[in-house]
């Protein structure tokens, strides 16, 4: 490491600088913290959820089946388990938000929910809906009237866009997305499809952000959804972590200091796995042990955390590039909602390398006949991170947890792939095999 950066971010790994990939340990993180004792209430998510499952489900055919509900697969992996670790103690598992419904990435779950809370918002003081009314009166034309006259905006890499987008069009609202030049273009490609108004921007992920940020401030009909600061994104994923705890109790699988809850989340800005674990950690506290995956390349959180969540420090401040296939990933500096939340509930962070993902994403399709897209792949090697590095082993041994893991649940979260071209697949297939041969 630079020794002028080593000097000036003393908390930084050894290696982080290099690209190594490695597992890093929150100094901060306090086993009894569980978001208790702060003002933003999953449960707020979760009612909007609920009284809104009946508009979901007019609005998107799609949805009829789960009756409104957003919801995904949990689905045990042990062909893959078996080809990367066949002695792992423990249940490897996939939370597959690859495959929910309408906008098939994790993305849905926080951008759905902002959207129901303009939606509902708009029509209240326009007097078109009533507290206690069927929401479904939003999808109603005297609603869709004035919804019409609104617009939304948001930066995203595209996941998020689509997100916003879908549900937004859905209501009849306005949807302009803010992208770096750089994006994927099948993403911009799929985003105007489906009628959703792209504006490119130069720089970076940040960037388009920014801009996006300031052109919706000028317009007074347009909310933007700012995927770095918003509470109601990070509800609308904390809101997962009841599903999820659903799933495990059907599954048999108990959360307990016998039974511990280990949870592996593809980390971008931070929004969608800070509040899918701060929703857990509500649930289950010191039982579960939350690890976000980033990009050696592009590691915003661990970088954010390990320099201290009181002020902003961004990858490029520590001399990394912030380059990275994985787009979704791919974001110079954290949240700063979301980084001090994690200071004291996040265990740890790993970091994988590209080749990595990319084989890791054909062995899952290989072994389990799952497609994922590459930076979805990212969480894969999370048990491998706990189990078989002295870092993970130190982790486990401080936190007594060394002799119950053959009780342990390992959780994998997938965020997105499903809406991937078919083209774009295949290439994505030639990478990840010949990376997975190569190794």
């Amino acid at each position: 490491m630079n020794a002028d950066i080593a000097a000036r971010h003393p908390g930084l790994p050894e290696g982080l600088t290099q690209r190594r990939p490695l597992l890093w340990l929150n100094p901060g993180y306090d086993p009894q913290a569980d978001g208790r004792d702060g003002r933003l209430d999953p449960a707020v998510a979760e009612a909007r959820f609920d009284r809104c499952a009946g508009l979901l489900e007019q609005v998107f055919p799609e949805l009829e089946s789960a009756g409104g509900r957003l919801s995904s697969p949990l689905t045990p992996i042990p062909r893959l388990r078996d080809a990367l670790a066949p002695t792992s103690p423990g249940l490897w598992m996939l939370k597959r938000d690859d495959a929910l419904p309408v906008a098939g990435s994790v993305k849905a779950r926080g951008g759905f929910h902002e959207i129901l809370s303009l939606a509902e918002r708009i029509g209240l003081e326009a007097g078109v809906l009533r507290d206690d009314a069927d929401r479904r009166a939003l999808a109603e034309p005297p609603a869709r009237a004035v919804l019409g006259r609104h617009a939304v905006a948001v930066g995203s890499t595209g996941n998020l866009g689509l997100s916003i987008g879908l549900i937004g069009a859905g209501l009849g609202l306005r949807a302009v997305v803010h992208m770096s030049a750089d994006a994927k273009e099948w993403k911009k490609q799929r985003l105007r499809a489906r009628g959703i108004a792209v504006v490119e921007h130069a720089g970076d992920y940040a960037a388009a952000v920014a801009a996006g940020r300031a052109i919706a401030q000028a317009d007074p009909w347009m909310h933007f959804v700012d995927d770095e600061q918003s509470e109601s994104l990070f509800l609308g994923y904390a809101a997962a972590a009841r599903e999820l705890q659903a799933q495990l109790g059907a599954a048999g699988r108990p959360v307990d200091a016998e039974h511990p809850l280990f949870v592996y989340l593809p980390c971008g800005v931070g929004g969608a796995p800070g509040g899918i674990l701060y929703g857990l950690k509500r649930l289950f506290g010191a039982h579960v042990h939350g690890f976000f995956v980033e990009p050696t390349g592009s590691p915003c959180m661990l970088v954010q955390l390990a320099c201290g969540a009181d002020r902003p420090v961004s990858v490029y401040d520590v001399g990394l590039d912030n380059r990275t296939e994985a787009d979704g990933l791919a974001v110079g500096q954290a949240s700063p909602l979301v980084a001090p939340l994690m200071a004291s509930l996040l265990s740890g962070v790993f970091t994988v390398g590209e080749d990595t993902f990319y084989a890791d994403a054909w062995r899952l399709e290989d072994r389990e006949g799952i497609y994922v897209e590459p930076s979805a792949a990212t969480g894969l090697r999370g048990p491998l991170q706990v189990l078989d590095t002295p870092q993970g082993q130190a982790y486990l041994e401080r936190h007594g947890l060394a002799a119950v893991m053959g009780g342990a649940t390992h959780v994998i979260w997938s965020t997105g792939g499903s809406l991937v071209p078919e083209d774009i697949r295949q290439g994505f297939r030639q990478r990840g095999r010949r990376a997975a041969e190569a190794a």
